[in-house]
C-alpha cells in the first residue's frame, strides 16, 4: 500500500505541476515567447547545474567501483533497447519528428523525480545504491545517445544538409552531457568539491538552479498541452508502441539480462535485481518535450507519451511488484 500510495502521489504532484502550466498559459498569463525561455533555461543552465551537482552529491568513486558489475545488465539492456528501437522505427515507419522520441521511451527514464522516491518507498535505504547505479546508466544514456538522436531527428533538416554541413559538436556534446563529463573529472580526480566549506555558496547556487528543472519542465509539457488542446492526449500507434516499449519492453530486457546472469553463475542480490527492473519501467523523461522543441521535432506528441506513461505508471507499479517479488 505505502508503495502505490507513493506512485500515486508522485504522479499527482506531477499533473498538478502541469495543470499550472496549463491553466496559466490559458489564461495568457504565458505569452508566446516564454515556452522558449524556459527551453533555453533549462537546457543551457538549469540541466548542466543539475546533474553536475547531482553527481557530485550522490555518488563517489569508490560507489562506481563497487557498483561497476551491475552496471553491465543495465547498460547491456540499454543497447539492446536502442537496437530494438531502431528497428521498430524502420518497421513500423515512424515519421521524421517523433523517431527521437520514439526511440528515447524505450531506453531513458524519468529516474529521479518518480524513481528515487518510489524506490526509497519500495525497498528503503538499502537499494539505494543499486538505485545509483541504474541512475548512471540513465544518465549516461540519456545525454550522449539519447539526446543525440533528438537532434539527428530534426524533420527541418533535409539529408542532404545534414551531410553537407559537416559534423556539429554542439549536437555530440550538449551542455547537459557537459556537465556529467565535468562532474566524472571531478569524481575520478577526487576533487572535494562539494565539502569544501568556503565553496558552499556555489554549491548551493548550482543545487537551486538545478532544483528548477522538474517544475519547469513539467509546466513546459502544461503550456504545449495548452497549445496543442487536451485533443493532444490519444492513443495512436506511436504512442502505445511507445508506452509498450516504456512499461514492458524496457523491465523485460535488463529481467532477462539477470535471469542470464544467474543462470551463468553471477550471483545478482534480489533487491539490486528488483530495483534495476522497477526503475527501468520508470515513466518517460520529463525533458522530452524540451529536447523536442530544440529539435524541431513533434513536440505534441513528447508530451503525449511523457504524460501518458506518468498518468499510467500509477498502474504499471503494483502490477510490476507483484512480477519482481520472486526475485527478493
Amino acid at each position: 500500500m505505502t508503495a502505490l500510495s507513493t506512485s500515486i502521489q508522485s504522479v499527482l504532484t506531477i499533473v498538478l505541476l502541469i495543470v499550472v502550466g496549463y491553466v496559466l498559459r490559458r489564461q495568457g498569463r504565458f505569452d508566446d515567447q516564454f515556452g522558449k525561455t524556459i527551453s533555453d533555461l533549462l537546457m543551457k543552465i538549469a540541466l548542466p547545474a543539475s546533474i553536475f551537482i547531482s553527481v557530485l552529491q550522490r555518488l563517489t568513486l569508490d560507489k562506481l567501483v563497487s557498483l561497476s558489475s551491475g552496471l553491465v545488465y543495465g547498460f547491456g539492456a540499454v543497447i539492446l533497447g536502442y537496437l530494438i528501437a531502431f528497428l521498430l522505427v524502420w518497421l513500423l515507419k515512424v515519421r521524421p519528428g517523433r523517431r527521437g522520441t520514439f526511440i528515447n521511451m524505450f531506453v531513458n527514464a524519468n529516474t529521479i523525480f518518480i524513481g528515487l522516491p518510489l524506490n526509497l518507498a519500495l525497498f528503503g535505504d538499502k537499494a539505494v545504491p543499486y538505485f545509483l547505479m541504474y541512475y548512471v546508466v540513465n544518465t549516461v544514456s540519456t545525454w550522449t545517445v539519447g539526446a543525440f538522436i533528438m537532434a539527428w531527428d530534426d524533420p527541418t533538416q533535409k539529408k542532404s544538409e545534414k551531410s553537407s554541413t559537416g559534423f556539429n559538436w554542439k549536437k555530440l556534446l550538449p551542455a547537459p552531457l557537459v556537465g556529467f563529463l565535468v562532474a566524472l573529472v571531478f569524481l575520478l580526480l577526487k576533487i572535494p568539491f562539494i565539502h569544501v566549506g568556503w565553496l558552499s555558496f556555489v554549491v548551493n547556487a548550482l543545487d537551486y538552479v538545478g532544483s528548477l528543472v522538474t517544475p519547469l519542465s513539467l509546466i513546459y509539457i502544461g503550456i504545449i498541452l495548452a497549445d496543442a488542446g487536451l485533443k493532444a492526449i490519444r492513443f495512436d500507434r506511436d504512442t502505445i508502441v511507445a508506452l509498450i516499449g516504456r512499461f514492458v519492453i524496457a523491465p523485460a530486457l535488463i529481467a532477462g539480462l539477470i535471469l542470464l546472469g544467474m543462470h551463468a553463475g553471477f550471483n545478482v542480490p534480489g533487491l539490486e535485481a528488483q530495483t534495476l527492473i522497477i526503475q527501468a519501467a520508470a515513466p518517460g523523461l520529463a525533458v522530452l518535450p524540451i529536447l523536442a522543441t530544440e529539435a524541431h521535432a513533434d513536440v505534441e506528441y513528447a508530451t503525449n507519451v511523457v504524460t501518458t506513461s506518468t498518468v499510467l505508471f500509477v498502474v504499471v507499479v503494483p502490477i510490476l511488484m507483484m512480477l519482481v517479488q520472486g526475485l527478493a
